[in-house]
């Protein structure tokens, strides 16, 4: 088959499965949905204290290749080879529900996220809920409700007992991108053979559209370990123009110590 038929074909399918995005990889719609969701957080963490958790957000790095001229240095990210950055939040379930994919593999993940939509048009979660991060966040309120573990456990009993329900919690995101990487070796294993202008199509078709179909249709794959290749970043970067969430924070891990956690046999999904 020529290179160009090829070519055309992969391009064609490819946007064919991305536009069906919205239907496949959206936001709970309705509040039975994000009921819904917020249990089955709390059943990850085993406790009740994480009844408002809307979902667990983290990046993921996408191998290309090495790109010439100047521009090229600012796609290699902190392991030194060339990436670009996929943003995903998933549920409960580890369903991708939100994704933002582009950013050099250079940027930190605290300036794509303040450069996304979900950040900037504040319309998810609801009022009163919170998203889950890891400690290459910020700890914010507003404008994107985010809570990320204590940097600090030596703060206390309290905040270690915070920081496993969280991280039981959170890493529904990790085992997701697991799963993705899992699914679609050919695609993390080596650097993607095609234009970098091209990548977030694929990585929105392949690696993020096509996961949540697989889920649906029951179609479970064990991660691979030799796969988990991503370390947490360092601290976030700083002036973000926003209104911490160290309070509320405080105020669940005071809630961790005050209630009982769920026994490890209770789902909640």
């Amino acid at each position: 088959m020529p290179r160009s038929t090829v070519h055309d074909i992969v391009h064609r399918v490819t946007e064919d499965v991305v536009a069906i995005l919205h239907q496949v990889i959206h936001l709970p719609k309705t509040p039975e949905e994000m009921e819904v969701v917020s249990r089955g957080f709390a059943g990850l963490a085993r406790h009740r204290a994480f009844m408002k958790a809307a979902g667990a957000i983290d990046g993921c790095h996408i191998r290309i290749k090495a790109l010439s001229g100047p521009d090229g240095q600012c796609y290699r990210n902190r392991k030194l080879f060339p990436s670009i950055i996929l943003q995903a939040v998933c549920d409960h379930q580890g369903r991708f529900i939100d994704t933002y994919v582009g950013w050099p593999g250079s940027v930190h993940d605290s300036r794509v996220l303040r450069h996304s939509p979900l950040y900037r048009q504040s319309a998810f979660p609801p009022p009163g809920h919170f998203i889950l991060a890891d400690g290459g966040y910020p700890c914010l309120q507003h404008p994107l409700p985010l809570i990320t573990p204590y940097k600090r456990v030596v703060q206390g009993v309290g905040a270690q007992r915070f920081n496993s329900h969280h991280s039981r919690a959170r890493c529904i995101i990790e085992r997701a991108f697991g799963m993705m990487k899992t699914r679609f070796r050919t695609i993390f294993l080596k650097a993607l053979e095609v234009h970098h202008t091209f990548v977030p199509h694929v990585m929105m078709t392949a690696c993020t559209i096509l996961h949540n179909i697989c889920l649906s249709a029951g179609d479970i794959v064990v991660q691979d370990d030799e796969l988990e290749d991503d370390a947490p970043e360092d601290e976030g970067e700083a002036g973000l123009e926003a209104v911490s969430g160290d309070l509320w924070r405080d105020q669940l891990s005071a809630e961790v110590s005050a209630l009982e956690e769920v026994p490890p046999d209770h789902n909640y999904c």
